[in-house]
């Protein structure tokens, strides 16, 4: 499970060369490209390479790797936000709704949100009926929740993650 970056995470500012940031435009390409390939396209041997990859993983700049899927074909073909508002938004009852949404697996992103809207909850479910089970019986039934909107994605216009690093 990624951890959830706060405000305190970049209180210490972590100088990078021109070398180190192609690594990074690099490996958010292709998380799975040899260390070798990778070396040769940022202008390395392959043991300094992989020395400044170890470094960017051991002070946190590269949080982590993982697949993209494709999830229609593995049986999840609803992708739906959830805009919630708290009743209260007092450090305690934040943090308690924060590991309350650690816990539902539906929900795969959540955003804390200035304004109207409290947090932001990606949802990927099977169908409809699961999601809608999970708003019903989940969400709008925990405590401190005073309302929740949803809209349903109908397509997926662009997704690139992590940072335009060029």
């Amino acid at each position: 499970m990624a951890s959830v970056r706060t405000l305190e995470d970049s209180t210490i500012p972590t100088k990078l060369d021109a070398t180190d940031w192609k690594i990074l435009a690099e490996l958010q390409r292709d998380g799975r490209i040899t260390n070798v390939e990778l070396a040769a396209r940022v202008g390395l041997s392959a043991p300094p390479c992989l020395r400044r990859v170890r470094e960017l993983e051991r002070t946190g700049i590269i949080a982590g790797y993982h697949a993209v899927f494709n999830l229609p074909r593995l049986g999840f073909h609803l992708t739906a936000f959830a805009f919630v508002r708290l009743e209260s938004q007092s450090e305690a009852d934040l943090s308690a709704f924060e590991a309350r949404i650690r816990q539902w697996e539906i929900v795969r992103e959540a955003f804390m949100l200035s304004g109207d809207t409290d947090f932001l909850l990606k949802c990927v479910a099977p169908d409809l009926v699961t999601f809608q089970n999970f708003i019903i019986r989940e969400l709008t039934a925990a405590p401190n929740v005073s309302s929740v909107k949803t809209s349903f994605t109908i397509k997926t216009a662009k997704s690139e993650p992590g940072a335009a690093i060029e």
